[in-house]
C-alpha cells in the first residue's frame, strides 16, 4: 500500500481528522454515545458545554442531544441573525429537541416598565412581541419570557397592577392567533422589580385571562423570595407553563446548594408536567470537569422514581 493511501485509510478508520492538531466536536460527533434517558425535559443553553463541544453553536446543540437532553433554551435568541435562528430551528427539528424560552426584547428587565402606564413603554413592548412571533416561527418555539420591568413608585400598587394587566392583554392579542405563550417571570434580582412573587404572578395571569399569558416558575428565584417551593408551585400550578432551574446559593447546577431537587422534580413529574425545565444556571466548576459535573448532577436528581 502506498504511504498516502495508508495515511488516508488510517484517518478514515479512526473517525477523527484533525486540523492543525485540534480535534473538534464536529469531527467526533459520529462516535457512539451513551445518552441518558431523562424523565423530564431539561433544557441547557449555549455555553454550558462549550469546553466539550467547542464554540460552534450547532455543535453545542448536537452535544446536548447526544447527552440525552431533549430541550434547549436561549435567552438571547432574538439578538441572533436570521441565518443562525434558522439553523438552530433546523437542528432542533433534526434532533427531536423542544425549543424552550427566549426573552422578548423590550429593552431589559428593569427598562420600559409596564407598571408606569406610559404609551412609549407599551409601544416598545408590543413591538418586541410582534418581532418575537417571527423569531418563534424559525425555531418552532412556543414560550417567550416577559419581565414587566420595575415599579413605578409614584403610583399606587393597584394602579400599577392595572397598567401591567392591560399591557399584557394587548400582548396576548398578538400571541394568541399563533398559539404562543408569554411566560411571566418573577425575579429576585432587585427590590425595584415589579414582579417578585408567584402569588402576585398568579393574580396577574388570572386577570389577563388568556392561554397566552402564564407563569414561568424559576425555582432559584422563588427559593430566594418565598421558599416553600412545592407548596407554592401547587397553589399556582394551573397557571404554570414553564419552569427554570438553579440551586441556591450560587445559582449553579442541582446538588450544589440547599434545594432538594430530587423531591422537587418528583413533584413536577407526578403533576404530569410535559413542558420544559430550563437549566438557567451556571456551572459550579470550570472546564470539562465542570461540564461533566453538570451532566452527572442531572442524572442524580432525575433518579426520583
Amino acid at each position: 500500500m502506498k504511504r498516502r493511501d495508508f495515511v488516508k485509510n488510517t484517518a478514515l478508520s479512526s473517525g477523527v481528522i484533525t486540523l492543525g492538531g485540534v480535534v473538534t466536536y464536529a469531527s467526533e460527533k459520529n462516535k457512539k454515545t451513551s445518552a441518558t434517558t431523562f424523565n423530564l425535559k431539561y433544557a441547557p443553553h449555549f455555553g454550558m458545554f462549550k469546553q466539550h463541544a467547542g464554540e460552534n453553536l450547532i455543535d453545542q446543540l448536537n452535544f446536548m442531544a447526544d447527552q440525552g437532553f431533549t430541550a434547549f433554551e436561549d435567552n438571547g435568541l432574538m439578538s441572533r441573525d436570521v441565518a443562525m435562528q434558522t439553523s438552530i430551528g433546523e437542528t432542533l427539528a433534526k434532533r427531536g429537541m423542544t425549543m424552550g424560552v427566549f426573552v422578548v426584547d423590550k429593552g431589559g428587565n428593569m427598562a420600559n416598565t409596564l407598571a408606569a402606564g406610559k404609551q412609549q413603554h407599551l409601544d416598545i413592548f408590543l413591538d418586541g412581541c410582534k418581532r418575537a412571533v417571527e423569531v418563534a416561527k424559525r425555531v418552532n418555539a412556543k414560550w417567550m419570557t416577559v419581565v414587566p420591568g420595575a415599579f413605578e413608585r409614584k403610583l399606587p400598587i393597584g394602579v400599577q397592577d392595572a397598567n401591567v394587566i392591560e399591557a399584557l392583554k394587548r400582548a396576548a392579542e398578538i400571541f394568541e392567533p399563533h398559539g404562543l405563550v408569554m411566560v411571566l417571570e418573577p425575579l429576585s434580582d432587585s427590590p425595584d422589580l415589579y414582579l417578585q412573587n408567584s402569588d402576585q404572578t398568579y393574580m396577574i395571569c388570572k386577570a389577563v385571562d388568556s392561554p397566552s399569558c402564564k407563569i414561568l416558575f424559576d425555582i432559584y428565584h422563588m427559593q430566594k423570595t418565598e421558599g416553600n417551593l412545592i407548596h407554592n408551585m401547587d397553589l399556582t400550578w394551573d397557571e404554570i407553563a414553564y419552569i427554570q432551574i438553579g440551586d441556591n446559593p450560587g445559582r449553579n447546577e442541582p446538588t450544589t446548594g440547599e434545594i432538594n431537587y430530587k423531591n422537587v422534580f418528583k413533584f413536577i413529574y407526578e403533576k404530569g408536567f410535559d413542558g420544559v425545565l430550563g437549566m438557567e444556571h451556571g456551572n459550579s466548576m470550570s472546564g470539562k470537569e465542570g461540564e461533566t459535573a453538570v451532566i452527572e448532577a442531572y442524572k442524580s436528581v432525575d433518579r426520583f422514581l
